[in-house]
């Protein structure tokens, strides 16, 4: 026996799983509630479950295993150096939000051009070669 999913206004749901509890041997390792589980459904969870799906293909993990240290680094990057990511220079979260995007836009226009790329005018972008 399951439980229908009860949709939410948000897109998500909740299934209840009262009496089938009640019967299931293994309930006592489930839950501790009387009334027996109940199981909320985020909206996004299709979307998740596809992630979830596409993160097992091998192509996949040799990719995400090749990017992510150099994210990793970068941010590790900005906490420790002389850029002073660990320590907000102003209060309240619009400001530090905004003085962390500041932070973030001058380290990504230093490593542009430490990389050589320039902007040629008008959202164009090019390597330069001298």
């Amino acid at each position: 026996m399951s439980a229908a999913i009860r949709p939410q206004r948000d897109g998500g749901g909740v299934a209840r799983f009262g009496a089938a509890c009640a019967a299931c041997p293994l309930s006592a390792q489930c839950t501790t509630a009387r009334d027996g589980r109940v199981i909320s459904i985020g909206p996004h969870e299709e979307h998740l479950a596809r992630g979830r799906a596409r993160s097992s293909d091998p192509a996949w993990l040799a990719a995400y295993r090749a990017t992510r240290p150099k994210v990793e680094r970068k941010i590790a990057h900005l906490m420790r150096r002389r850029h002073g990511g660990r320590r907000a220079r102003v209060r309240g979260r619009a400001k530090v939000g905004a003085d962390f995007s500041l932070l973030a836009a001058a380290v990504n226009i230093a490593r542009l051009g430490v990389l050589g790329i320039m902007s040629t005018g008008r959202g164009n972008w090019a390597i330069s070669t001298g």
